[in-house]
């Protein structure tokens, strides 16, 4: 079958951006100096590309990657939650959206509705924010604690 896209794209996106964003992904601070001499392209042509795809929602921000732990938050832990009456309206996400400890929040299938990547000061922390997250949506947990990380926030594969 034919690719509806011209050569040089994948999904929409031309290889030369794939490039960008990749580089992107792995140095958010990368100047435009710096891109336009890994990708070939020159500086003008390199921030209308990045800005293209800022606009196009490809790049959503860029933000500063802290140690958690060196941050006060060395406790991570996954909750799966569930809601407690099958029929009620599907709107954890809105009711813990204020919760700061809460860092990701995914829809899964399986048992659980979603597993929520907290992070936390202490085990005492962990349990109080348990209390608040059955409490504010309405939800029965299953915890585990993460013991080690030996990565994460890799950049994806582009």
């Amino acid at each position: 079958m034919r690719s509806a896209w011209p050569a040089g794209y994948r999904d929409g996106v031309e290889e030369i951006d794939r490039q960008i964003l990749s580089l992107l992904c792995r140095d958010g601070r990368m100047s435009f100096t710096d891109l336009s001499r890994q990708t070939g392209l020159s500086v003008s042509a390199t921030h209308q590309r990045v800005r293209r795809l800022e606009r196009r929602g490809l790049i959503k921000g860029y933000v500063a990657v802290i140690d958690p732990a060196d941050a006060g938050l060395p406790l991570t832990a996954f909750v799966s939650i569930k809601p407690f009456d099958p029929a009620a309206p599907d709107d954890a996400p809105e009711r813990l959206a204020s919760v700061a400890a809460i860092e990701a929040c995914h829809s899964v299938a399986g048992d659980e509705s979603y597993i929520l990547k907290v992070r936390v000061a202490s085990p005492a922390a962990l349990e109080n924010l348990l209390q608040e997250i059955r409490a504010l949506a309405n939800v029965s947990t299953r915890t585990t604690i993460v013991l080690s990380t030996p990565y994460e926030n890799r950049p994806p594969d582009l």
